[in-house]
This record gives structure tokens, C-alpha cells and sequence, in this order.
């Protein structure tokens, strides 16, 4: 099981983008799976909730134009936050979060969502609740976001820049080898691999 985690945690390092490594994802197999795919940065979220993530859609930026995701998730939540970075000045750097399920005997799913950019914080949305999952992006932004929706955001990886330097590449893979630690030890019952 240690190892199934720590393949979990770190298993997305490597995937077949020279730009990009993926991290994650957390959460549940709930749902289907979804990848935005890599992009120049992100420049808004939306994110819909209550007692969990409900769903959210990115707007990212491409050359210079923005370019809207899919919606990710169901219609359900009456909460909603906009998250509105100025774009290139300010990327995502971190991101962290919540999942467990939301009734008794279901499946996991994102229950919240706490974004950190180079200049400020937004959130927590949702419920702080469940098993924690965190990383930081040192020098790096986010420049993509996957991972499996259905009534809700079951689950949610990333993908992250690596083009300011190898040692910033380095520095990430180490901090996710510390993460598989201390993931394997507070969350060996969780099933959350990720399916493809």
C-alpha cells in the first residue's frame, strides 16, 4: 500500500510533456476522467460550492488570448467564487484542499479548495474536512488543471510549469517524494489511485 501511494502521489511526474510535469491527483474515482491540458497560466477560476467542490471551470491563457475550460462537475452548489488573477503578473503557485466523501459509505470527492498565487491567497472554498493534500510551486506556476468530475469535482491534479529552471524540477520532486511520506502514513486506508 505504501508503495501504490507513493506512485500515487508522485506517479504523474514525467508524463509526456516537455514543458510540464503533472502533480496529483487527490480525491476519489468517482466520476470521468478530464485534462485541460498545458497552457501559458491561468488568469480565472470559478469554482461552485457548499458542502463540497460542486464544480469548476478555468480560464487560461494562450498566447496572449484567453481560453475558456469545460465545466467540471454537476449543477449542484450556492456558492459561488471568482477568482480573477492579474495575468502575468500573477500566477498560481499552490494549491490546497480537502476530500473525503460527502455522505456516509460514498466515494471521496474534493471538499475543498484553497488556491495561493505570488501575491495573495483565495479561499478556503468548501468544507474543510477529510484527508489534507497540499504542494507548493517554488519559482513554477500552474498551467493546467485535470482530474475526474461527475455530480461533483471528485478529484483534481495539475499540471506545472518547470520551465524557469532543472533545479526548480528537482526541487518539486523532492517535495513530493516528502508528501508520499507523510500522505502513506496518515492516509493508507484511502483508495484514490488514479485509473486511465
Amino acid at each position: 500500500m505504501e508503495d501504490e501511494i507513493k506512485n500515487h502521489a508522485s506517479g504523474g511526474i514525467g508524463k509526456k510533456n516537455k514543458n510540464s510535469i503533472v502533480v496529483g491527483p487527490w480525491g476519489g474515482n468517482g466520476g470521468t476522467i478530464w485534462d485541460d491540458g498545458t497552457y501559458h497560466g491561468v488568469r480565472q477560476i470559478t469554482i461552485v460550492y457548499d458542502r463540497c467542490i460542486d464544480s469548476m471551470s478555468v480560464v487560461y491563457d494562450k498566447n496572449g488570448k484567453p481560453v475558456t475550460s469545460d465545466k467540471h462537475g454537476g449543477v449542484g452548489g450556492n456558492r459561488t467564487a471568482e477568482i480573477k488573477l492579474q495575468f502575468p503578473e500573477e500566477f498560481l503557485i499552490s494549491v490546497s484542499g480537502y476530500y473525503s466523501p460527502v455522505v456516509y459509505g460514498g466515494s471521496p470527492v474534493v471538499r475543498s479548495l484553497t488556491f495561493k498565487s505570488n501575491k495573495r491567497t483565495f479561499g478556503p472554498y468548501g468544507v474543510e474536512e477529510g484527508i489534507p493534500f497540499t504542494f507548493s510551486m517554488d519559482g513554477g506556476l500552474v498551467v493546467g488543471f485535470k482530474g475526474r468530475s461527475g455530480w461533483y469535482l471528485d478529484a483534481i491534479g495539475f499540471h506545472l510549469s518547470k520551465k524557469q529552471s532543472t533545479k526548480l524540477f528537482q526541487r518539486v520532486q523532492k517535495g513530493l517524494q516528502r508528501l508520499a511520506s507523510t500522505t502513506s502514513k496518515s492516509s493508507s486506508a484511502s483508495k484514490d489511485g488514479w485509473k486511465t
